[in-house]
């Protein structure tokens, strides 16, 4: 099992759900996170005052999946996150040692 995290701009939420929906990915957690990566933030004029913003808003993602999909996972985020402009995230993928559900018991990819 894998677990795949994933930080992408907000306004692609939605458009990245529905991709992992469509090949069979039933569940995530999604996180309202902030970061700076090679973007380093970026300044904002705000009431005639410019300032810098340092943290740059995204959203972390994260999906428990077996094996088998997990490479088809990454490519969908990669896909459906892209934007071709700086900032548009990273894709971390862990090996996952266990997972239970919490109302049945069920544990490994029954779990999933």
């Amino acid at each position: 099992m894998k677990l795949i995290i994933a930080a992408i701009k907000p306004y692609k939420l939605e458009e990245v759900r529905e991709a992992l929906t469509a090949i069979g990915v039933r569940g995530m957690m999604v996180t309202e996170i902030k970061g700076f990566g090679s973007q380093s933030g970026h300044t904002e004029i705000y009431r005639g005052a410019e300032y810098a913003v340092n943290f740059v808003p995204k959203m972390k993602l994260e999906i428990a999946v077996s094996d088998a999909i997990a490479d088809e996972v990454v490519e969908t985020i990669a896909k459906t996150a892209r934007t071709d402009k700086i900032g548009d995230g990273k894709i971390f993928v862990l090996d996952l040692q266990a997972v239970q559900r919490v109302r049945t018991g069920e544990t490994g990819e029954d779990a999933l």
